[in-house]
């Protein structure tokens, strides 16, 4: 547990602890050396069409996302990055992803060329107008497992993941820290506020008219790239059908300038919270459409409730039998969250480009599998020198 003034330095502790724990956890905590990287090679990546794209696009931010209804569909989950921007980084950011976890697992090479293959193939796939993933796809063992567990999550599964209990109250310690007297108060305003009530009211198991009730609110150490920007938990309850009293998980997290490149002549909105909330709406209308722009402390901020339903997919190891399913899959999402922002002309033109310099031994762009080649030996070295930099760091402290 942290103070206020203690927040940076823990904060900044345990970012780079989390990526030392392994290169696939280094590689998703990195974005911005992975843009330092592609826009250090200007050419080597080919532009599509200007779109939402998630600009974050590794596995762990994929997963089971339900809408308001309770309907479940594995979408992009997390979308601080987001801009208009180019879909290749997104394709990129997921391979790379991919192919860390496939040397994680300890795969042979061939399976992660197998699994470049299976991205696009998937991504591909989407492009068709009546595309369905649950009817067009083989759905990989690890997804399946994945939505079994969203199906069948209720707040008892939230509040022992999330809270450390089923009661609602946040217990201060390792996950919560203590808020500051500014930050509760402008979390109580934003809590009172009709923008929230009508978040918070928007479930099927809940009335419009329904009284909402902050319960407790925390600092949330939650995340590992956005460590340092400001994280909030609120527990509310509110009064559903039959007047019974249910209790929702609201996560306050703060809306920072993106690191993913804007492309050239599209306009943002100015708002950092605001660009975070269109471009879900765009990317994932599940996840989209449960979201709201607030204020913390002058900070711009958006929130949602977390339903029981979204989970996060970990996979920390995969065998080669499922690895070019996971890839395949995984392609296919991305895929539907691209195409379904762009016309029939913009569709055809970049699936042309996505076929063209392909190999006679490789369904994949030459583009793509060079890029992921060169990109994992970039963030190899990097990983092992951030590693020694916090060890030495670590040993100093002790001392």
């Amino acid at each position: 547990m942290a103070t206020y003034s203690e927040r940076p330095a823990k904060l900044t502790e345990l970012r780079n602890l989390k990526m030392a724990e392994s290169p696939h956890r280094y590689v998703r905590g990195s974005t911005q050396q992975f843009y330092q990287w592609l826009t250090s090679k200007p050419g080597a990546v080919p532009s599509g069409p200007p779109i939402w794209i998630c600009g974050d696009c590794h596995i762990g931010n994929l997963g089971p996302i339900a809408n308001a209804q309770g309907h479940v569909e594995i979408q992009i989950r997390d979308l601080d990055q987001t801009v208009i921007g180019n879909p290749a980084y997104d394709l990129i950011r997921l391979a790379l992803s991919l192919a860390s976890s496939a040397r994680g697992s300890d795969l042979p090479g061939v399976t992660t060329f197998l699994m470049m293959e299976g991205i696009v193939e998937g991504y591909e796939i989407a492009f068709a107008p009546d595309f369905d993933a649950e009817a067009d796809l083989e759905t990989p063992p690890a997804i399946i497992s994945a939505l079994k567990a969203s199906l069948h999550a209720s707040w008892k599964t939230l509040s022992r993941d999330k809270i450390d209990g089923e009661t609602p109250e946040l217990s201060m310690g390792k996950r919560f820290w203590p808020l500051e007297k500014e930050e509760r108060h402008d979390i109580e305003v934003a809590c009172k506020s009709p923008i929230l009530h009508s978040l918070v009211t928007m479930l099927n198991s809940r009335p419009h008219l329904a009284k909402v009730k902050l319960i407790d609110a925390a600092y949330w150490v939650k995340g590992c790239s956005s460590l340092g920007n400001l994280r909030y938990a609120a527990v509310l309850s509110a009064e559903g059908k039959k007047k019974r009293t249910s209790f929702c998980l609201l996560d306050f997290k703060e809306a920072v300038q993106p690191l993913a490149p804007v492309a050239e002549g599209m306009v943002l909105p100015k708002d950092n919270a605001e660009r975070v909330v269109e471009g879900a709406r765009n990317l994932s209308p599940h996840l989209g459409k449960r979201m709201a722009v607030t204020s913390i402390t002058g900070k711009s901020m958006f929130i949602r409730e977390l339903m029981p339903q979204d989970l996060q997919i970990e996979i920390e190891k995969l065998n080669p039998e499922d690895a070019t399913k996971v890839a395949t899959y995984f392609g296919a999402i991305v895929g539907k969250a691209h195409s379904r922002q762009m016309n029939p002309d913009q569709r055809k033109t970049w699936l042309a480009t996505l076929k063209e310099r392909r190999s006679a031994d490789l369904d994949a762009p030459l583009w793509l599998w060079s890029t992921v080649v060169e990109l994992l030996s970039v963030h190899e070295k990097s990983y092992l020198e951030h590693c020694r930099r916090h060890a030495l760091s670590s040993r100093t402290t002790k001392q």
